[in-house]
């Protein structure tokens, strides 16, 4: 990766830095801003790492986590303050300045140059600098490369290395989504090179549940997964009452999409999530059913090709009468892919 001289001559100097992520950020969102937030306080600079939200529990062990500000909790204006002092905000794994929710006001409002590293379709002019590829396997990536492209990928320790493998393998599906490269390969590599304990990193992140959060997958599994083999579509929808039942945590539903793509026959997955007064949804689909498209046509999202989400401001019922609604319109096409993906 090439970085232009202007901006080299920024790093040159000591500087305070912002780096921040979209909402709820995920391991790719925050592996990547501590990996990055390592290496520039190496280079002697002054950062912040500015989260819009809380994140996933089973993230915490990642080097510098505990240094993260949480948006939400600031109740001392110290993330607005970062922001307004800041030299360069670092705005890594979203494209558009509303994934950081009020952040983006403060952000767009912000005299600092701005530097975008991201991979998601959709990105919005709000950047001075640019580093985005929707070919790219994961912000994780990008990051890596950016930070090689500076020439300090030797201020890469073990630690610092843990945060962005387990960012390259969480938005790979552990090495296994059609984003896998032969590049992201030799960069999973390189990291190993460094002392990462990548089994550690896996249970790290997959294998630390609470028992609640099982119970619930259970419960989803069990009474709340709906198959629609005429639409080779499958979904599942949770109410607040039934998060609450179960003591919902941030993180407890992450990759519950995924069962329901799973399934023999489903091409096109949603999971519908019912908080904090809106309606989330995610999407998964396999081969060329685009839900990047079909997020941004339905539901004010976006993301990629074969991993979306949206919103809706109708209640729950509604969002789901409006999502099978919808399906007749693409049958023909899920038809399609269904019996493209089903053979060999």
């Amino acid at each position: 990766m090439e970085i232009p001289a202007s901006l080299k001559s920024l790093l040159d100097s000591p500087c305070k830095v912002v780096i921040t992520t979209h909402q709820k950020p995920d391991a790719d969102a925050l592996g990547s801003s501590l990996g990055l937030g390592g290496v520039l306080k190496q280079m002697g600079h002054e950062v912040r790492v500015i989260s819009p939200t809380d994140y996933p529990k089973f993230l915490c062990w990642m080097p510098g986590e505990v240094e993260v500000w949480d948006y939400q909790k600031d109740k001392d204006g110290k993330c607005q303050n970062a922001i307004r002092e800041a030299d360069l905000i670092f705005c890594l794994d979203f494209s558009s300045l509303d994934r950081i929710n009020s952040l983006g006001k403060m952000v767009a409002e912000s005299k600092a140059q701005k530097v975008l590293i991201d991979h998601h379709i959709g990105k919005e002019d709000f950047a001075d600098f640019e580093f985005w590829s929707t070919e790219a396997s994961s912000t994780a990536e990008l990051t890596y490369d950016f930070i090689k492209g500076l020439g300090k990928a030797d201020l890469l320790d073990t630690s610092l290395a843990e945060a962005l493998y387990a960012g390259v393998m969480t938005d790979t599906g552990s090495f296994r989504f059609p984003s896998t490269s032969k590049k992201v390969h030799h960069m999973a590599g390189e990291l190993m090179d460094l002392g990462i304990n990548h089994s550690k990193i896996h249970r790290l992140i997959y294998d630390h549940n609470r028992k609640a959060k099982l119970q619930l997958l259970g419960y989803v599994l069990y009474k709340k997964l709906v198959v629609l083999p005429e639409y080779n579509t499958a979904y599942i929808a949770l109410s607040s009452q039934e998060l609450e039942e179960f003591k919902f945590q941030t993180g407890d539903t992450e990759g519950f999409v995924n069962y329901a793509l799973s399934i023999d026959g489903v091409v096109f997955a949603a999971f519908v999530n019912d908080r904090e007064g809106e309606r989330r949804l995610s999407f998964r689909s396999v081969g060329d059913f685009n839900v990047n498209e079909f997020a941004r046509d339905n539901f004010e999202g976006g993301g990629h090709k074969n991993a979306a989400g949206g919103r809706s401001s109708l209640p729950l019922n509604e969002t789901i009468e409006k999502f099978v609604g919808l399906l007749p319109k693409y049958e023909d096409e899920l038809n399609r892919v269904n019996a493209i993906e089903n053979k060999i």
